[in-house]
């Protein structure tokens, strides 16, 4: 149970802040809330698994560099998308926002790539080789959840007092800065 709260107190604490959490009040601006939440559980779910099941053992050796150029090419992906996706017709824009699915996969891939290698990643691999394993996913993949619910609501606020070509373009412009800074760690 120590582990629990100990990962849950310290993933909260250094998720506040983190592009993470910039990314969940972006796609909060752009989807319902729901399908932003399943998203970022799965991916945190699946990536701190990942953190506990390596614990020490290639903590050092995770290949960080390949992980954040794929990641910076798939959020600038996203940011190219989200400017497109406004475009679509009437009819076509009705049946993306019915269809939850599309939310759900984008959430979840851009968590997941964001996440390879994060800080709150390496903070749960270090937490697992000092606590049980079990106790460090459950609380970390909560802690980071509950963390990212904070900004999905704030990002549901603001989605409903701002123009939709803001949050247009603010969610590309978040989309593309999130991009470069990935590809720019870690290419230096």
């Amino acid at each position: 149970m120590e582990a629990f709260w100990i990962s849950l107190v310290a993933i909260f604490v250094a998720e506040l802040g983190d592009k993470s959490q910039l990314m969940a009040m972006t796609f909060a601006t752009r989807f319902k809330a729901w399908p932003v939440l399943v998203g970022i559980t799965i991916a945190t779910t699946v990536v701190h698994l990942l953190s506990v099941a390596v614990g020490g053992l290639i903590g050092d050796a995770l290949p960080t560099t390949a992980i954040s150029i794929a990641a910076g090419i798939a959020f600038l992906g996203f940011a190219l998308w989200t400017l497109r996706g406004d475009e679509l017709t009437d009819e076509e824009s009705k049946k993306a926002q019915r269809t939850t699915r599309n939310a759900i996969i984008a959430v979840t891939v851009a968590f997941f790539l964001s996440e390879l290698g994060d800080k709150t990643m390496l903070a749960t691999i270090v937490l697992a080789t000092q606590h049980g394993w079990l106790g460090t996913w459950i609380g970390s993949t909560v802690g980071m959840v509950a963390a990212d619910a904070l900004a999905i609501v704030v990002g549901r606020i603001l989605g409903k007092h701002l123009p939709e070509k803001a949050i247009r373009y603010g969610a590309a412009a978040a989309f593309a800065v999130f991009g470069i800074i990935l590809l720019v760690d870690a290419i230096w």
